[in-house]
């Protein structure tokens, strides 16, 4: 009987319940890793990354019950890799004492994952709209007013600059770039911003709508703008060289996203590299994706997430992604001031944030509703992979500053 009582005591069970006092923060986090699992499987909310997220998150937080012995991700071990002695910056260290998500952990911290996704994403994206009209790239820019105007609003907010400037590139409605980001400038805000960033790429729908429909009229809905001309095979070619070599020129810091993704394009574009391009879209793409779930929600600890400061993220990415929407169009009708023909429709401009290709699917959606014969969807694919490209330069010139 008394062996029975010692085993009873080694269980979670026992701990749920006779410690519940002490560790309902953990149970708090429980909660909320099964409401996104939810959202994820039910609600098809970016259930590719929001599932592995939501997951990582539920088996981190189930640690306060397990006990600390089987723990998966031990965030006293990356205090340690952070912090200026025996073992800053030793992955040793990480690999000798670590569990699974700790292991998995590592391409976070290397930011491989975030660059291997830009290969993938690289691999199965056209440049074909961007390479016909070139006035796409200022729209692409323009959504990204977003991220610099958030990142103010945050250091408002007393936030260090570094957070803020993580917090902005949700503004992006990049999910890798956000992670790349924060990686590199406040590791420790990881777990909120990943998730905020993900969910916001998920209610793009929801969220631009009433944006796009509050600065447009419904006349300048209705513009059916005139087919884009055909790009040549040795254009489609050039165009992921020539972005790399400007980019790495302009914005060093930017180059191992634009880089990547560039590749990935090279190889689709390319006609020589099927296999690999067909890796890149598919088997390396899930991997990677599996890994990188999985490992940025064990982050999301009852201690990092439950605060006033992840309120304010998740308020703060919503201002970001509405600002983004609304520099897009509001360039875009600027544009339209200088223009006499081929006027553009204002509602391609929203697609100048980075959920690709979901946003420019919402320009296409709002605007058959004004005019059912107007097709949009190759027009805003333009700005929506210049927002790609222009998040992570706005990227790489924040890491530059504050990394």
């Amino acid at each position: 009987m008394d062996r029975i009582i010692d085993f009873a005591k080694t269980t979670g069970f026992y701990m749920l319940f006779g410690n519940l006092k002490d560790n309902w923060t953990s149970l708090v986090m429980i909660l909320i890793s099964l409401l996104l699992l939810y959202l994820g499987i039910k609600k098809q909310f970016e259930p590719l990354l929001l599932v592995g997220i939501a997951f990582g998150m539920l088996l981190t937080n189930l640690t306060a019950f397990t006990g600390a012995d089987n723990a998966m991700y031990h965030t006293e071990l990356w205090a340690e890799f952070m912090k200026e002695g025996a073992h800053y910056h030793d992955y040793g260290y990480i690999l000798s004492n670590g569990g699974l998500l700790d292991f998995l952990y590592i391409g976070v911290k290397t930011c491989i994952y975030p660059c291997l996704i830009f290969v993938g994403i690289g691999a199965m994206t056209d440049f074909e709209p961007l390479i016909a009209s070139p006035k796409s790239l200022l729209l692409g820019a323009a959504a990204q007013v977003g991220i610099f105007v958030t990142f103010i609003g945050c250091l408002a907010l007393a936030f260090p600059a570094e957070a803020a400037a993580s917090i902005g590139i949700i503004g992006g409605a990049d999910g890798p770039t956000a992670i790349y980001t924060t990686s590199k400038l406040f590791p420790d805000l990881l777990g909120p911003i990943a998730v905020a960033a993900y969910s916001y790429m998920a209610l793009v729908p929801v969220i631009q709508p009433p944006i796009m429909k509050l600065l447009t009229t419904k006349k300048e809905r209705a513009i059916v703008m005139k087919p884009l001309r055909k790009v040549s095979k040795t254009e489609k070619i050039i165009f992921p060289i020539a972005v790399t070599i400007f980019v790495a020129l302009l914005v060093p810091s930017a180059t191992p996203l634009v880089g990547c993704l560039m590749l990935g394009n090279l190889w689709k574009e390319s006609g020589v590299c099927d296999r690999l391009c067909k890796t890149a879209q598919n088997e390396l793409m899930n991997i990677v994706t599996i890994f990188l779930g999985i490992s940025v929600g064990a982050t999301a600890t009852a201690k990092a997430f439950l605060n006033v400061q992840t309120l304010k993220i998740l308020a703060m990415g919503v201002v970001a992604f509405g600002l983004g929407t609304a520099g897009g169009v509001l360039l875009a009708k600027l544009m339209n001031l200088f223009t006499k023909k081929n006027k553009i429709n204002p509602l391609i401009g929203s697609a100048g944030v980075s959920a690709v290709p979901m946003a420019a699917r919402v320009s296409q959606m709002v605007g058959q509703k004004e005019n059912p014969s107007n097709f949009l969807l190759m027009h805003a694919m333009g700005p929506n992979v210049a927002g790609v490209i222009g998040s992570a330069i706005a990227a790489g010139v924040l890491i530059s500053i504050f990394g």
